[in-house]
Formats: C-alpha cells, sequence, structure tokens
C-alpha cells in the first residue's frame, strides 16, 4: 500500500489529472500526468474498471500497478500527480510488462530519458 500522503484520494483529483495532464496510451494502460509546484509531494491514484476482469484480477492488477508506483515515486518524488488507469487487456500483461509501459509513458510525458 502506498502512503497516504503519496495517494489520489479524491475524485476530485482523479478528474483534474484526467482533464487538465498530459496523457500517454500504451498497449495495457492509459498514463495521466499533471505537472503542480515543484516542491509539492507527487501523488500516484490506478483506475481499474470491470472491464478488466472480476474482482480478483482487478485487484491483482492494482497490486502490480500501485508496486510500480512506489518506483515512479522513488524516481519523481516531487511535483507530479499520475493516473494509471488499466485497460482490459492488462489482466493478462505481466508484471515487467506493465512496469516496462508505466515507466516508458512516464518518462515521455515528463521529458525523462528513454528506458530500454
Amino acid at each position: 500500500m502506498l502512503d497516504r500522503a503519496h495517494r489520489l484520494t479524491s475524485a476530485l483529483d482523479y478528474s483534474r489529472v484526467s482533464r487538465q495532464g498530459r496523457r500517454r496510451g500504451t498497449r495495457h494502460l492509459v498514463v495521466h500526468a499533471l505537472a503542480i509546484e515543484p516542491d509539492a509531494t507527487s501523488r500516484v491514484g490506478c483506475i481499474t474498471s470491470r472491464a478488466v476482469g472480476k474482482a480478483t484480477v482487478r485487484n491483482r492488477v492494482k497490486r502490480r500497478l500501485r508496486e510500480i508506483a512506489r518506483e515512479v515515486l522513488a524516481e519523481h518524488p516531487c511535483g507530479l500527480l499520475i493516473v494509471l488507469r488499466a485497460k482490459p487487456g492488462a489482466a493478462g500483461a505481466d508484471h515487467q510488462t506493465l512496469r516496462a509501459e508505466v515507466h516508458r509513458a512516464i518518462d515521455r510525458l515528463v521529458g525523462g530519458s528513454e528506458r530500454a
């Protein structure tokens, strides 16, 4: 579980990031990122709809995304609000695939270096 300080908790925050932030789609995810004050703590939220699968499948995808979010927060501790939205195909993707897609999308959104 992510620390409460690093989680998006309100529907208003999710909506703000989705509407005002930049978006990058991948095969299994859509990543939204919004730059905020440079000294503000970065926060992450995950969305998995019923289209992803039954509850156990959705929960597995969310656990994977939260673990990946921990890595993202270590690299970008300040200045970002991020929403990770799983597409239906995310249920069949392994952890490494999701990890690579998230990091690649965020690097492109914030102008960081490209990963292999």
